[in-house]
């Protein structure tokens, strides 16, 4: 093999990219060539362990290399390649030997990741304050130390023809129904993609059937919520380069719960979802009953309300939709202004700009006062959800139920409110019913529903997983 030509040829092949390094040395008049990406690989690793050993090594090193080099160089991973993977390697971190009988591999990946750190995305008010980072081995490795099991599954996939992204689909095999992993894993196989950066793709695919503004798989950073999923039946994909991985399934029961169910007392988890469970329904429907009885219904008001609101409106140029609608998108911009600038600012500023801009709207003569106490209890309410995927969904069927108010009054709330739960109640992923637990209603189900019992009465994992163990472990 000639070594110089190889090293030309596999340049060539990386379009003679600026961060590609080659060297030629000689050892007893015999040579060994070496190349590698200095963006991906660690130049400390490659001079003090890889050349060192080859430099240091016995004299005979070429009529085994391979073998003098496992001896030699402890903490890389060193394999024997040809020249097709060559490309691939080299920018996962590999660095490439090449001799004049063989070519070789030694793994010599830069630490080009962000330490452990705390989830940003999702509260942590009790509970395990580690999150999932960009470094695919670290996060298999947070859910490694916490289940140590030996039916603990990484099943490994490669997506995107450009990036060859890593997915891991994780389970506990003698948990999980094969069906499931099946049929995720065959969905993924057909997933054609360029690059993969995000779960988000993912998600997008495997969810294309189900048209629903509602999350169907749940995205998260915390490892402890991923091992409850796990426990429970569920299937988890972890993404290279992202430290959001995926839970499947998703049902319309897990935006009331969170992590930290785990870490407090079953009463006041009890109660906390039954506020969340409120305030849902308040966020949704508020604004639209308010615009369909001063609208159409304005009959069903108290008649002393009735004149307060009808006095209050006075000199108000705008219909109540008109001015309803206003003040929700005004409050949706100050809460994407809130999302988007940092920490230190953005509460500040969403605060502010609320009372400054309300005020002025009601001296103003814009709006009236009772449709800022209006959006004040819907967005106070929606406050209550912060995944992003949730806060869409309230936000895009408000809307609409907004719309069907003005159209028909309460007829045309009754209607939407049909078609959401018809809407709702069509949906499935992976043949599971979305509102399972609710429609079809379970009795032991409930134990761990809105409600939360304590865990010595919750003896089953759930029902709609259809799990190959039913009852948990140690569980009488």
């Amino acid at each position: 093999m000639n070594i110089e030509k190889t090293l030309e040829n596999i340049k060539k092949e990386l379009n003679n990219s600026t961060d590609i390094s080659s060297r030629i040395i000689k050892i007893k008049n015999k040579k060994i060539g070496y190349i590698f990406l200095e963006s991906v690989s660690s130049d400390d690793k490659i001079s003090d362990f890889l050349v060192k050993a080859l430099t240091n090594a016995k004299p005979n090193i070429l009529e085994n290399i391979t073998q003098e080099l496992k001896n030699t160089i402890y903490n890389s991973k060193l394999i024997t390649t040809n020249y097709e993977e060559i490309p691939l390697l080299m920018q996962s971190g590999f660095t490439i030997i090449i001799t004049e009988k063989e070519i070789l591999a030694v793994e010599t990946k830069a630490n080009l990741d962000r330490g452990i750190d705390e989830s940003k995305s999702e509260a942590i008010i009790r509970g395990p304050k580690d999150s999932f980072t960009e470094n695919y081995m670290t996060n298999i490795g947070l859910i490694r130390k916490r289940i140590k099991d030996n039916n603990l599954v990484f099943d490994e996939l490669k997506i995107g023809r450009r990036t060859k992204t890593k997915v891991s689909l994780t389970y506990i095999n003698n948990i999980v129904e094969e069906k499931y992993i099946k049929k995720i894993k065959e969905e993924l196989k057909k997933l054609d993609v360029d690059g993969l950066i995000d779960s988000g793709p993912i998600r997008d695919y495997l969810t294309k059937k189900n048209h629903c503004a509602f999350p169907t798989i749940i995205s998260t950073e915390r490892p402890d919520n991923c091992i409850q999923s796990l426990l429970n039946g569920k299937i988890v994909l972890i993404i290279e380069n992202t430290p959001f991985s995926l839970i499947i399934p998703g049902l319309f029961i897990d935006i009331f719960h969170t992590p930290e169910d785990n870490y407090q007392e079953p009463i006041n988890i009890t109660i906390t979802r039954i506020l969340k469970f409120i305030g849902f329904f308040i966020t949704l429907f508020t604004p639209a009953i308010y615009i369909a009885l001063t609208t159409y219904n304005f009959e069903i008001i108290p008649d002393n309300l009735l004149i307060s609101i009808a006095i209050q409106r006075q000199g108000v140029p705008f219909p109540t939709v008109i001015e309803t609608i206003l003040m929700l998108i005004t409050f949706e911009i100050l809460r994407e202004s809130d999302i988007r600038l940092p920490n230190q600012m953005g509460a500040a500023v969403s605060i502010v700009g609320a009372l400054v801009l309300g005020d002025a709207a009601v001296s103003a003569g814009i709006v009236s006062p009772i449709v800022i106490i209006v959006v004040a209890i819907t967005s106070v309410s929606g406050l209550l959800f912060t995944d992003i995927d949730v806060v869409n969904g309230i936000r895009i069927w408000r809307f609409i139920f907004i719309i069907a108010a003005t159209l028909l009054g309460l007829i045309g709330l009754i209607i939407s409110g049909i078609m959401f739960i018809t809407k709702l109640s069509s949906l499935e992923i992976l043949d599971i019913p979305y509102l399972s637990t609710i429609s079809p209603f379970n009795l032991e189900a409930q134990k761990n529903g809105i409600l939360k019992f304590p865990k010595t009465k919750i003896k089953n994992r759930p029902f709609y997983l259809k799990t190959k163990q039913t009852r948990k472990v140690g569980e009488k």
